[in-house]
């Protein structure tokens, strides 16, 4: 197993490096390494690829265990697996990494290098749309409509948007709905909001395959939970069965959302100099087991 140990021998060289010679080179090396190790678990803690990190990890190990032991045959199986580790790595972590990627994107260093700012910058009027999606979520809510809205943010949903029919109206409550009213053209599906707009309804939305979801939450809310795993969409979920309000955002649901709250998410979700992280304290909460 000569790679796993060139790579325990570098990992140990460098920081044998770092306590008997001591400079600023190796300091920033060796923070750099913990700032990516950091982000990684980070990134994958919560996501059903937790379980394969703990999995790699425990293939290194054995794999190290192995060669000081001298099991030949066990190292020869692990090096095989090992040697085609990148690949494998980028399949199996393919919509972290997108993730991961994104969200650099996304990040404010990032915006200041490019001159993006993925909103527009000038004051906008909020309050009329928020009182138009509280009042038709609260509506839906007591008269038990199903319904789903995805709230696009700096990740475009361009091609969500092609899988639905475009509206391109004014958000108003009795619009949208009239768009959740069962047996109408456009009731199944998500509804996209882009730029405080209605964009398109009927759009068909990627399922969420985290094994973690509750068996009890249907296919409205596996797809409001999908869509913000890839992206960094907001999801607004009313329950057919029960009328509960809930709300997706990086692949988490937040549930049994009142008035208030719900008023508080859209202000700041439609308000791009705001912090979108301070509602989160009061709001996020894990997910109930309540069945539906």
């Amino acid at each position: 197993m000569v790679q796993i140990r060139e790579f325990f021998f570098s990992i140990g060289a460098l920081f044998t490096n770092l306590f008997e010679h001591p400079d600023w080179h190796n300091i920033v090396d060796v923070a750099i390494l913990a700032v990516l190790i950091y982000n990684v678990i980070k990134l994958v803690i919560h996501t059903r690829s937790n379980s394969l990190f703990k999995g790699i990890a425990m293939v290194l190990v054995m794999a190290w265990l192995s060669s000081v032991l001298r099991f030949s045959a066990v190292s020869w199986l692990l090096n095989q697996i090992i040697s085609m580790g990148l690949l494998v790595l980028v399949i199996l972590f393919q919509p972290e990494f997108r993730r991961g990627l994104d969200q650099l994107g996304r990040s404010k260093l990032m915006r200041r290098v490019f001159g993006v700012n993925g909103q527009t910058p000038e004051q906008v009027q909020v309050e009329r749309p928020v009182t138009e999606i509280v009042r038709a979520m609260t509506d839906m809510s007591r008269k038990r409509i199903g319904a789903l809205i995805v709230i696009e943010r700096v990740t475009g949903l361009g091609d969500v948007i092609e899988t639905g029919t475009r509206v391109d109206a004014e958000i108003s409550a009795p619009l949208i709905e009239n768009i959740f009213e069962p047996n109408t053209p456009l009731h199944d599906g998500a509804m996209i909001i882009r730029n405080r707009r209605i964009n398109a309804a009927a759009c068909i939305l990627p399922l969420s395959e985290d094994p973690s979801i509750s068996r009890d939450l249907g296919t409205r809310h596996r797809a409001a939970i999908g869509i913000t795993e890839t992206t960094d969409a907001v999801s607004l979920i009313v329950s057919e069965e029960t009328g509960i309000i809930s709300m997706a955002r990086e692949g988490r649901l937040t549930r049994h959302l009142d008035t208030r709250s719900l008023s508080i998410l859209l202000t700041e979700l439609f308000t791009p100099e705001r912090n979108m992280y301070s509602w989160l304290g009061g709001l996020r909460r894990e997910e109930r087991e309540d069945e539906e």
